[in-house]
């Protein structure tokens, strides 16, 4: 007997819902109406979804994340190209990718634009709770628009996104907010934390002490309890700031109070990519343990001009799905089931021909129609059958029982109803009870 293959781990299979698994991830029928309650909030903020390669040039990451950083130094999947040698990378994240794509196609010849995209990412990381080696990423990007209005109907867009799916702000989640000024202002903070961390660097863990010279922020996003007393005293962001920066953060803040959406400024709050400037923003959690980000976001002005382009004003925000599937499981919100409209049953594979002519009518005019198909029967007695079209949530049952069909008819018997009644239908006038069946 052959060997059975298994998935990769860390890359995980999305079934069906009631198909058994022995982990908890969601199945997908909560991705897909996930998917569709993203398409529905982006369409009503004007933003257009696009599609980029999961395989990209290495060079694109490098460029565009920095060479010193943890996605490049350790967890991109990466190889040279078998053909031409090229070097090619798995993406870590999607940012990247869409602003290449921006520059390549000229894609903001005609002005500014908004768009979302959603897919798989891919890090070599060791798998936790609701971290994998392939995940995917909701990622949003507003691309040209250089005002603090833009980086505000990005977060109220995000406080949307979770009403709309059953999230409160403040019991499930919450928004943090920064600023890291523009580039000279960080390069004089930059300079301090090196001088302060020097002058305490038998207090930095292995992760500090490798940081220190090539990536000193993200010392302050340290979770080692033995180093909060240290980070908390390292100089301030907010100290070296300059007028316009302030200026940016206050009209964001002044949007956010005037929509009544409470938020917290966090000076620890930072980005350890150069290109990243002025507004930052993290939705956080506390019912996912100590991994409690959510969303992160934050305006990046510079990538377009590191990864070749025109200079231009950039904001956007990276979601990882499966994490947030995971905090909707755990604080229950209630995901709609895709039940369908009806249910076919049937005693008598003879009557297979007859029905799926029936059925597809039904499909054509819009109705989604199940049907246990195994030889008909496939000896599911009709008793067994009925128990089926329960279970599958659908509102009705259609049987086509040998009698009915005798006379052109199917029974049509509501599922969902008290005390509701059958009733017969012909066969020959579908589009007729089709429309009865998409009212009731």
């Amino acid at each position: 007997m052959a060997e059975k293959l298994v998935a990769v781990k860390g890359m995980n299979d999305i079934l069906p819902r009631g198909v058994p698994r022995k982990d908890k991830l969601p199945d997908s029928a909560i991705w897909r109406w996930f998917e569709r309650t993203v398409d529905t909030v982006m369409t009503r903020h004007g933003y257009h979804h696009l599609i980029t390669p999961v395989v990209e040039p290495t060079s694109l990451f490098v460029r565009g994340i920095g060479e010193a950083t943890d996605i490049v130094e350790k967890e991109m999947y990466s190889w040279k190209d078998s053909m031409n040698g090229d070097a090619l990378t798995l993406r870590p994240e999607i940012t990247a990718g869409i602003v290449r794509a921006m520059i390549e196609h000229n894609a903001l010849y005609n002005g500014p634009l908004r768009v979302w995209s959603i897919g798989p990412v891919f890090r070599h990381e060791r798998p936790q709770k609701g971290r994998y080696r392939q995940f995917h990423q909701l990622d949003v990007e507003a691309l040209g628009f250089p005002g603090p209005d833009v980086d505000a109907e990005l977060i109220l867009m995000l406080r949307s996104l979770w009403l709309a799916l059953g999230l409160e702000v403040g019991p499930h989640v919450r928004l943090e907010l920064n600023s890291l000024g523009q580039p000279a202002e960080r390069a004089a903070h930059r300079a301090a934390l090196v001088t302060y961390f020097e002058q305490h660097a038998d207090q930095l863990d292995e992760d500090g002490r490798r940081r220190l010279h090539t990536n000193p922020l993200r010392i302050l996003d340290t979770k080692n309890p033995a180093m909060q007393a240290l980070v908390e005293a390292a100089p301030k962001l907010a100290d070296h700031l300059g007028e316009a920066s302030r200026t940016h953060l206050a009209a964001v803040c002044a949007v956010l109070d005037a929509a009544g959406l409470p938020y917290r400024i966090n000076p620890r709050l930072v980005r350890g990519l150069d290109y990243y400037n002025l507004t930052v923003f993290e939705w956080v959690t506390d019912q996912l343990g100590s991994q409690g980000t959510v969303c992160g976001g934050g305006r990046y002005d510079g990538l377009f001009e590191q990864l070749g382009g025109k200079p231009t004003p950039a904001i956007g925000f990276g979601l990882g799905i499966e994490r947030l599937l995971l905090l909707l499981q755990e604080i229950g919100v209630p995901v709609p089931d895709p039940a369908p409209d009806a249910y076919a049953v049937l005693p008598d594979a003879a009557a297979l021909p007859q029905v799926l002519v029936a059925l597809d009518a039904l499909r054509r005019a819009g109705l989604t129609v199940q049907m246990y198909a195994a030889g008909a029967g496939g000896g599911a007695s009709l008793k067994a059958q009925l128990k089926r079209a329960d279970a599958s949530g659908a509102r009705f049952a259609l049987i086509f029982g040998e009698d009915e069909l005798a006379q052109g008819l199917v029974t049509l018997k509501p599922l969902r109803e008290a005390d509701a009644t059958q009733r017969m239908r012909p066969l020959a006038q579908v589009a007729d009870w089709a429309q009865e069946l998409r009212n009731a």
